[in-house]
């Protein structure tokens, strides 16, 4: 079954052949697409077994969010394979992939809802990956879409990325919710430009639209409602928190660095120091948004 994810063609698939991965994923379901001759970015196979002629050593451990993922590399091939658990500690897949995760192979552990946990991480992890090859990545960040253009906030976890975009959707003309916690950012022909994804966290908004990337924004809590732009350090500094990756594997954190500069390039990224307010949406947004 083949999808198109910020214009990423990604195959998904099953040993099994009797395994519904809508059924699994139903996140998916808006970015599924006709059978493509096209090569995937990114293909997952969900297996029974995987390789067991593999030596491993562990390079790296992250927090996922809602769990913790223990990342093990083999030095001679390249090859990859990560433990993925959830919040209780407990194991609900095993991946592996090739050097440059491109193809992954999943065994699933445990009962149905664990199965659609793992099978969402391991696309969520596989996918952001795969594709930071291509300038792209996959953010922690609320998103509004305004006209055409699109708006991220940033921020740690209980700052107040979801209300500021609410405060837009309720009092900002025009607005509507793109994605409220994982939406792609790419970088094509110069341009930066924001998608909404598969992923986004306990609000149940999947969908398949493109618009311009027209700022990223971190939210500081404050006592007064302002807007500072932020000097392309600072940006940087302020940016690469949100962004999937591995600081250990320089491949790939190289990939996420040099795209994340581009993006600085074409893109104001900004501070809003704010309270929980209908002003503090029309403060921002007559600050950042593209006229």
């Amino acid at each position: 079954m083949y999808f198109s994810i910020a214009e990423h063609i990604v195959e998904v698939s099953a040993a099994d052949k009797a395994v519904d991965i809508l059924s699994i994923v139903p996140s998916l379901r808006p970015f599924i697409i006709p059978d493509t001759s096209e090569k995937p970015v990114l293909s997952v196979k969900l297996v029974d077994e995987l390789r067991s002629d593999i030596e491993f050593r562990e390079i790296g451990n992250f927090d996922t969010g809602n769990g913790h993922t223990k990342v093990e590399k083999n030095d001679a091939t390249g090859e990859y394979q990560f433990t993925i658990r959830n919040i209780d500690e407990t194991d609900v897949c095993l991946l592996q992939t090739n050097g440059d995760y491109s193809e992954c192979f999943c065994k699933m552990v445990g009962n149905e809802f664990l199965l659609s946990y793992g099978v969402n991480s391991v696309l969520m992890i596989t996918y952001a990956f795969a594709t930071a090859r291509y300038q792209t990545l996959l953010i922690h960040a609320s998103c509004v879409k305004q006209g055409d253009y699109a708006y991220c906030f940033i921020a740690k976890s209980g700052t107040g990325k979801s209300t500021q975009v609410s405060n837009w959707l309720k009092h900002i003309p025009g607005c509507e919710l793109l994605n409220d916690d994982n939406p792609i950012v790419r970088v094509i022909d110069g341009k930066a430009y924001v998608y909404g994804s598969p992923w986004s966290g306990k609000t149940p908004c999947y969908r398949n639209r493109k618009a311009y990337l027209g700022a990223v924004t971190r939210i500081e809590r404050d006592t007064e409602n302002k807007v500072v732009r932020q000097k392309p350090i600072e940006a940087f500094a302020s940016f690469l928190p949100s962004c999937s990756t591995m600081k250990w594997e320089s491949k790939l954190y190289n990939d996420v660095m040099d795209t994340i500069s581009k993006i600085i390039e074409t893109t104001g990224l900004y501070t809003l120091h704010c309270l929980p307010d209908k002003e503090s949406a029309e403060v921002c947004n007559a600050a950042i948004a593209v006229k």
